[in-house]
């Protein structure tokens, strides 16, 4: 996998990927469904597998459901400043286009809701 993503870098800076197959879920509605949970993981585990550097950044929300979206982006070992900066430039894109940051637009979550976010949580 190391080689393959070697050879991949040896013709592009970086790669871009969504962040995750889906976007989020409601907070605790997979609680008790790890596989699922893991599965939405998919688009990150091989940089891991690899050992290569991976930045997620927003994208955008999705008109289906209002969620959060983010994009993946990954580069040799090593090269974790490229990551920022191809990172940045695309945030600031992005930001640009929507004529405001994502995080001005996130709703707000009740104390209730913070607790069930970070409930097992060391």
């Amino acid at each position: 996998m190391q080689r393959d993503f070697a050879r991949l870098f040896d013709e592009v800076d970086v790669l871009i990927s969504p962040s995750a197959p889906t976007t989020a879920f409601p907070i605790g509605e997979k609680i008790d469904d790890p596989l699922a949970m893991y599965l939405n993981d998919l688009t990150t585990i091989p940089a891991n597998l690899a050992g290569i550097p991976g930045i997620s950044i927003p994208m955008g929300l999705a008109e289906e459901d209002g969620l959060p979206t983010g994009i993946q982006l990954m580069a040799p070992a090593r090269a974790d400043e490229r990551l920022y900066t191809y990172g940045a430039a695309l945030e600031q894109l992005f930001e640009q286009g929507w004529g405001h940051t994502l995080i001005s637009r996130a709703p707000s979550l009740s104390v209730s809701e913070q607790s069930a976010a970070t409930e097992g949580v060391v």
